[in-house]
């Protein structure tokens, strides 16, 4: 196994940043960390990490805007969606689910841990992030009712300060926030719930180690 492979799931197997780390790309309108909802439906997603052109990536989804059901529709999101009874646990449901999204082989993911659970009011659902790999390149095939675009992200690109930065970002409520921290991926704004769960993925990363990451 690569060494930062074996890195990673060694680190998600100690105490996790947590909402701490989460919380670092959150807007101001979240407030404190909110107690998840009794009726919150759950949600997993997987962060998938492959090899190309000499780097890490994983891979993202831009969501279709069309969908009225998708209080998320036009963003960017990690491969997943609602667990399912015939799921069985919620890795294999994030692992189906990035099946059907993007047409990852599940068979051919090694699971490395979990993240901690992240609760979204503004959809209810508190989503369950499962980090794994494969070893080698993915030929994405994306699942046109819901996946507008697949983002492929350099990992050395989400370690970079630089691309980090805050914006506005307009709600389809007419709302406008302010001063949002995100993620400028090749201009896509990795905002909310994902920017979140994606930094504690990166604080994990580089828990004991500022080395180069391939």
């Amino acid at each position: 196994m690569n060494p930062l492979i074996s890195q990673i799931a060694q680190n998600l197997n100690q105490p996790l940043p947590g909402p701490e780390a989460q919380y670092r790309m959150a807007h101001a309108v979240r407030g404190s960390y909110p107690a998840t909802s009794a009726d919150a439906r759950v949600a997993c997603v997987l962060l998938a990490l492959y090899p190309k052109q000499n780097d890490w990536h994983l891979v993202l989804i831009q969501r279709v805007s069309s969908n009225p059901n998708d209080r998320h529709g036009g963003q960017i999101s990690f491969p997943g969606g609602g667990y399912e009874e015939a799921d069985g646990t919620l890795e294999q449901g994030a692992l189906r689910e990035a099946n059907e999204e993007v047409g990852i082989i599940a068979e051919d993911v090694t699971l490395l841990g979990r993240l901690t659970e992240l609760f979204i009011p503004v959809s209810n659902f508190i989503v369950h992030p499962f980090v794994g790999w494969l070893d080698y390149t993915p030929a994405f095939t994306p699942q046109l009712s819901e996946v507008h675009a697949i983002v492929e992200v350099p990992l050395d690109s989400l370690l970079d300060p630089a691309n980090r930065r805050k914006t506005e970002i307009k709600l389809p409520n007419n709302i406008t926030l302010k001063e949002v921290p995100y993620f400028d991926i090749n201009g896509h704004i990795v905002w909310g719930a994902t920017a979140m769960m994606l930094n504690e993925f990166l604080e994990v990363i580089l828990k004991n180690s500022e080395e180069q990451v391939m």
